[in-house]
């Protein structure tokens, strides 16, 4: 899931890193990477606001999970958090605080001691808080309390794999440092979080360009079964399965993307783009997500399952042929 260059437009890939945020000294209140991960980075709520600089609008795929993080701790919504991908991360404190840990389920141990998931836990300073590997779901969040506090980059902390932007993913050995604490942590007795689903069921809005699709591919993307590919990332969640078949072969020049777009590569299958994903493209979409149904896929591990919905805008099951509209799409909520 790392690896790569900037591609053309609406084609998935990663940059080269660029350097990590290190250390401050040792007396500063901060994290030590102990255990990277596969992919952890930071994330905020990210930087909207300039997709016309063509500036992706990246942090957490899973908002929900990233402010509950942050509200357990106290912090503000905003206040950036550690997404991790499959494998956890390792993490030394500096000074004694609160940790959160949300999203896909993990196991959290301190000093190798079981610890809530979910919930407020207090680390001691010089203490070793790690989190496992994902039990269900692929992505978890650590919330600290006073959030991370490397250095804003267009008004955001979040890592953009796309563009490089922000700052790069964690390695082993890098510091992190803490803000300045915000809010009282809050103590939940009980936590309701709806577990990892056996198949992820995204609406779709179609359009605007489901009319470069025959009207069997449409009837494909709403009942065949795809499933999310291991080359998935956080640019945007591929899928294998069925080939959607085009009735417009000719070429369509780049236009404006959005996070949710269900854009159709050569290849036939359906891609999502997600947070990192380009603000432009050059390939068809046939329809969006809508924003509040992404959460999901920022949970989808590869192999899982996938089926297509296709709804209007009031959330309706909708069955129809290609709409003809030929327009530039906008989906409310979905704006950049």
């Amino acid at each position: 899931m790392t690896g790569g260059t900037v591609p053309a437009p609406g084609r998935i890939a990663e940059p080269a890193p660029t350097p990590a945020p290190h250390a401050p000294d040792a007396s500063a209140n901060a994290l030590e990477v102990v255990r990277a991960g596969a992919l952890t980075t930071v994330q905020d709520l990210g930087r909207a606001g300039y997709a016309s600089l063509g500036v992706p609008r990246s942090g957490a795929l899973d908002l929900p999970a990233h402010r509950l993080a942050n509200r357990l701790v106290g912090n503000p919504a905003g206040a950036a958090t550690l997404e991790t991908t499959l494998t956890g991360v390792a993490l030394r404190v500096r000074r004694a605080t609160t940790v959160a840990v949300t999203g896909a389920p993990a196991a959290v141990r301190v000093d190798g001691r079981p610890a809530a998931w979910a919930g407020a836990v207090r680390v001691p300073a010089g203490a070793l808080l790690d989190v496992g590997r994902a039990a269900g779901g692929l992505r978890s969040y650590i919330a600290v309390r006073g959030g991370i506090a490397v250095a804003p980059v267009l008004g955001s902390r979040s890592t953009d794999v796309l563009s490089g932007l922000g700052p790069a993913p964690l390695r082993d050995g890098d510091v992190l440092p803490l803000g300045a604490p915000a809010g009282r942590p809050r103590h939940a007795d009980t936590v309701y979080w709806p577990g990892p689903p056996d198949e992820l069921v995204l609406p779709v809005l179609l359009g605007p360009r489901d009319d470069w699709f025959t009207a069997a591919a449409l009837r494909t993307l709403s009942a065949a079964a795809f499933s999310v590919s291991p080359n998935s990332n956080r640019i945007g969640l591929r899928t294998d399965g069925p080939v959607l078949e085009r009735a417009v072969h000719g070429e369509l020049p780049s236009e404006g993307m959005v996070v949710g777009a269900v854009q159709v590569p050569p290849d036939g299958r359906p891609l999502v783009f997600l947070a990192d994903g380009p603000t432009t493209g050059g390939y068809p979409v046939i329809g969006v997500v809508p924003e509040r149904a992404l959460a999901a896929a920022a949970q989808a591990a590869p192999g899982l399952p996938v089926r297509f919905v296709p709804v209007d805008r009031r959330g309706d099951h909708r069955e129809r042929g290609p709409s003809h509209r030929g327009r530039i799409m906008g989906v409310p909520g979905n704006q950049r």
